[in-house]
């Protein structure tokens, strides 16, 4: 689609004086000074007292014109020598460009970077003291990368996540100018949220909310990688947009050793049932983990060889995921007489049948459960295990090493020690301190 961004309105002229070089356009705008005849056709000994024409501000503009493969990733730049800028604006049938003014307006930037394969032509007017003006247009096209990468988000359109649910992006080609990625992107919420990107290797960043995310949270997302060079060569060629929605807070807090799980409803204890975890050869592992998904039933397999004394082939009902390695909530006719007293299970949460229908029924992708006191510590990425880092381990895995602040107006990068100290509580606004990988 079409973009063009008018920065501010243009100045009423007297007489114009036309310079032209190549393919960019000059246009110099000098104002009358003096006795006679404006048109120049006095001579200097009829006019002796005629003045130097003056000369209008120097306008640059970068890329230049009949650039045919312009760097995308270092944007558009505009600078006036001489005088101050009055409008800049980007004509281009790609992405809008939008851009700003330094502080005296004498250089301007665009906010992102350019698409590739793509042509802009630019318009720039500045003023001078003395009232001269120049307006300079300048038309170039970007490169078209040999090589491109591509970029999936996990969240679904329109889709409602739990208050621990992370935004994760998936690249196809590893990056390595990690702090270009992470300038290109663009969060906007209904309500205030602070935190940090994290780079899980090369080719997987997370966005971890500090602290949960506010529950009934409407997130938009906006990738501006067309035009990014995420490593040498390598360049994205596509805008990726998303919009999905936090539900209401549900969260579990399962204990290994008093056998019970509590359940909180949007900040409040709502249930407190009895429950089994892992036995002493399985225990359920510690760690502050994510619903992954849900099934009823679940076919559930293991404990060793088919024909073994412990092997078990069996339909598991109303099962919520939260490990990959195969750690559910789910209910357990079976071991209801051990549920509150005894851990039997291989691993999993063992709940009552009525109970274990009331949870699936709550539970959704990204909904926090968190176990405590198994001799068994929790796997780094055996599930969404965002929640496992403290804060700073989140801060320490961005590359640009600053906290975002999202909200309505879209988001910012900001000096993780200007931020105001954390007040939420556990469980309810946040994992548990400690009871992660560190």
């Amino acid at each position: 689609m079409s973009g063009i961004r008018t920065i501010s309105g243009g100045i009423a002229v007297s007489v114009l004086a036309l310079a032209l070089a190549a393919c960019t356009s000059t246009t110099t705008v000098v104002k009358y000074v003096g006795g006679g005849s404006p048109s120049g056709t006095a001579s200097a000994s009829a006019s002796p007292s005629a003045k130097p024409t003056p000369t209008g501000p120097a306008v640059t503009i970068t890329p230049g014109s009949d650039v045919k493969a312009a760097d995308p990733s270092t944007g558009i730049t505009v600078t006036a020598s001489g005088g101050t800028l009055k409008n800049v604006t980007v004509a281009t049938s790609g992405d809008p460009v939008t851009g700003t003014y330094t502080a005296g307006r004498t250089a301007w930037h665009s906010a992102w970077t350019l698409d590739v394969s793509q042509s802009y032509t630019v318009t720039a007017t500045a003023t001078a003291a003395n009232g001269t003006t120049t307006t300079k247009t300048s038309a170039f096209r970007t490169l078209t990368p040999a090589n491109t990468f591509s970029t999936v988000i996990f969240e679904g359109q329109n889709q409602t996540y739990g208050v621990g649910m992370p935004i994760i992006l998936d690249f196809s080609r590893p990056v390595k100018d990690k702090a270009a990625v992470e300038r290109s992107i663009e969060l906007t919420t209904s309500k205030r949220v602070v935190g940090a990107w994290y780079w899980d290797g090369s080719s997987t960043l997370d966005f971890r909310p500090r602290d949960f995310w506010p529950a009934h949270t409407t997130v938009s997302f906006t990738g501006r990688f067309d035009g990014v060079q995420a490593a040498p060569g390598l360049y994205g060629d596509h805008t990726l947009t998303q919009s999905f929605v936090i539900g209401q807070s549900v969260i579990a807090v399962a204990s290994t050793r008093t056998h019970r799980t509590q359940i909180y409803i949007d900040g409040k204890l709502k249930y407190n049932w009895p429950i089994s975890t892992g036995r002493d050869n399985e225990p359920t592992p510690d760690g502050s983990y994510l619903t992954v998904d849900k099934n009823n039933p679940v076919r559930m397999i293991g404990g060793g060889k088919k024909g073994s004394p412990g092997y078990y082939n069996e339909l598991v009902n109303w099962a919520v995921r939260f490990t990959y390695s195969g750690d559910y909530y789910h209910s357990a006719p079976w071991s209801v007489v051990d549920q509150g007293t005894t851990n039997v299970s291989h691993g999993c949460v063992n709940l009552p049948p009525a109970d274990a229908e009331t949870y699936y029924k709550l539970a959704m992708p990204g909904d926090p459960i968190t176990v405590t006191g198994s001799p068994r510590p929790g796997r780094w990425d055996d599930g969404w295990t965002e929640w496992f880092l403290s804060w700073n381990q989140v801060l320490s895995g961005s590359a640009l090493g600053e906290a975002v602040v999202a909200g309505p107006q879209g988001s910012t990068f900001v000096k993780p020690s200007s931020l105001l100290p954390n007040t939420a509580k556990t469980p309810v606004g946040t994992a548990m301190a400690g009871n992660n990988l560190d």
